[in-house]
């Protein structure tokens, strides 16, 4: 690709962007510096099929030099990049075209990175566990002539050719997402692997997947909440184009792609990091980016981002706007958005600056591509997620513990607010909030699995038995219909519609096993397809959109009534071990129709009796 040139007046701030080696986005936000070096952008650019471009950000540096491939690795005045304000920058050329090259920045005869913009890097630690049928012919590391992580570059990199050039998101508010942690999701660990189970998500009524994160993280084997290069594809789970093959597959079958962000810290392979780093290991006072310290006196991972300074607004904008435009991915969760601040204290409390930080970010994200889907991984007090709620914003909502404890059939006992079965919190009306932005969810990567407690902790009485694999599964049934029919956003993660059974906290970040063979179980179909049916239902019923509902979530026998103009729909559920009978409110007379076996009920008052057995569960439709 050849240099974009921008002649822009003098007040205006340079962008920040890069080539296909790199973020090449005119909508790239302005960094508060004056800019004296023309055209060139921070990161690496193609200038023509045999030259590149190298800028680097880097204040208080004294010098800085180009080494690699190209010049054997010596540093040499002809390499030695030119220093213009708080940049360094050098043009280089007789490249071959489509070749790639190692190279890195020595700054200050002592300090070797990669370049923070750079799309590709070599690993002298862990590429060389990446086998060939995952990545093809990567390129090697350059042992024995430089050490750490650095940086592939290529005049010509491999171009792909979409399919779907334009994707627009179906029904955002009331999606069915699909939590995928890449490595786990299939025997192979890779992308490819995945894009090849798309019509087994398009057939359980998914219509957005998430991605853990995917840019280059520490290691091969990981959650990816390690990130150390923010521009890049992790190798371990295939080429770009193997990515962007995935996502493409995804919007051709109607599905969105939203990428697992990790924008709250850092690791100490970062550039950034290592550029300012004392002898503590600790970001020293003057790094552009990070806080020597995290304010956060509870939770601290890595490095923490200082989400105050103007140069980490314009990274984070550079980074979101690169990935919607190179990778055309549907939008972003965030993780741990109340990190994003540096108010002392452990994060839970309304914080005003944080509240301004995040609202920028989110704008800045919907400037660049007006339906990106935002979510925030927040779980802070309910006033200041209402407020980012109701300005649009997507939320995570944890309803893990208080759905465990009803499948278990623990529900009815008294918890620190309430009955520990109540799951009245997964309703966004509930919480007061004004628009349906409650990611409701029974599981994610974070939390034991359902299945795992049922079969372990699951209450018994008489003949009934939660630990039963059947009988735990039914459950589960009945608390995803319960979920599922509430309005708004919700989230599947792996594996959970088959009754995913393997212990999270049994080595928490280790690898689990894929069970396929899961779905081949009669008990485990049956769940699959509950998931599968009623989500066909959310996808086609425009009722499960409505405002006008009323829940009674808070007791073992729970109800759900939506009202449209056109029908209502009334999800009941026993969550107690023994039969129960309770009068359910269906709001109107006349006949219904249970969804899931067609049997048709005479409702001859508003309010009926309804007896059901332990885990029975129905869905009643208006006739």
């Amino acid at each position: 690709m050849k240099l974009l040139r921008f002649f822009f007046p003098l007040l205006l701030c340079i962008f920040l962007s890069c080539s296909d080696n790199g973020p090449n986005n005119p909508d790239i936000p302005e960094v508060p510096v004056t800019p004296t070096i023309g055209s060139l952008r921070d990161g690496i650019s193609v200038i023509s099929d045999d030259s590149l471009a190298f800028v680097l950000f880097a204040p208080k540096k004294q010098t800085v030099h180009l080494i690699g491939d190209f010049n054997n690795w010596t540093v040499s005045d002809s390499y030695k990049m030119k220093k213009d304000g708080d940049r360094f920058w050098i043009k280089i050329g007789n490249l071959q075209k489509g070749k790639e090259y190692i190279c890195q920045y020595l700054i200050d005869n002592s300090i070797r990175i990669a370049d923070p913009y750079t799309s590709k890097v070599s690993d002298p630690d862990n590429d060389r566990y990446i086998s060939n049928n995952v990545y093809p012919n990567l390129i090697q590391y350059a042992t024995g002539k430089t050490s750490e992580i650095a940086m592939v570059v290529n005049t010509a990199p491999a171009s792909y050719s979409w399919k779907v050039n334009t994707f627009k998101v179906d029904k955002p508010d009331n999606m069915v997402i699909y939590e995928i942690l890449i490595r786990d999701f299939t025997e192979q660990g890779t992308i490819k692997a995945v894009e090849e189970k798309i019509s087994y998500l398009k057939n359980l009524g998914v219509n957005a997947v998430e991605l853990m994160p995917f840019n280059e993280f520490e290691g091969n084997n990981s959650w990816g909440y390690n990130p150390s290069f923010y521009f890049a594809t992790d190798k371990a789970y295939g080429t770009p184009n193997d990515y962007k093959a995935f996502i493409d597959a995804c919007h051709s079958n109607g599905i969105a792609v939203i990428m697992d962000m990790v924008l709250n810290h850092s690791y100490g392979q970062s550039p950034m990091v290592r550029m300012y780093q004392g002898s503590d290991k600790n970001p020293t006072a003057d790094n552009p980016w990070y806080n020597k310290t995290s304010p956060n006196s509870s939770y601290s991972w890595g490095y923490d981002f200082n989400h105050e300074s103007e140069y980490t607004k314009a990274f984070v904008d550079s980074v979101c706007a690169y990935w919607m435009k190179e990778y055309k991915v549907d939008g972003f969760r965030f993780d741990f958005t109340k990190g994003f601040t540096n108010t002392k204290g452990d994060g839970w409390s309304k914080d005003d600056s944080r509240i301004t930080i995040l609202k920028r970010m989110a704008s800045e994200i919907w400037k660049r591509k007006s339906d990106a889907i935002v979510i925030f991984e927040h779980l802070t007090a309910n006033d200041e997620e209402k407020i980012l709620a109701d300005y649009g914003i997507k939320l995570w909502g944890n309803m893990n513990y208080n759905f465990n404890e009803v499948t278990m059939g623990w529900g009815a006992e008294a918890g620190d607010n309430g009955l520990k079965g109540d799951v009245s919190w997964a309703s966004y009306k509930k919480r007061e909030w004004s628009k349906p932005n409650l990611v409701a969810y029974m599981e994610s990567h974070d939390e034991e699995r359902i299945m795992f407690k049922n079969n372990s902790y699951g209450k018994s009485y008489g003949d009934y038995n939660v630990k039963n694999l059947a009988t735990g599964l039914k459950r589960t049934e009945a608390a995803a219909v319960i979920l599922m029919s509430l309005p708004g956003p919700k989230m599947i993660w792996q594996f959970g519609e088959l009754g995913y059974d393997e212990e999270l906290n049994n080595d928490r970040l280790g690898e689990k096993p894929p069970h396929w063979e899961y779905y081949d179980v009669p008990a485990r179909k049956n769940l699959y397809d509950v998931f599968a049916k009623i989500n066909k239902l959310r996808n086609t019923n425009t009722t499960f959109y409505t405002s006008d509902y009323t829940i009674d979530l808070a007791n073992q026998y729970k109800q759900i009534l939506l009202k449209s103009s056109t029908e209502s729909i009334c999800a009941i559920a026993n969550f107690d071990v023994t039969e129960l009978t309770q009068k359910v409110n269906f709001g109107k007379t006349g006949k219904w129709e249970d969804y899931f076996t067609g049997n048709q009920l005479n409702v001859s008052d508003n309010s009926i009796d309804i007896t059901l057995q332990p885990g029975e569960y129905r869905l009643y439709i208006t006739k």
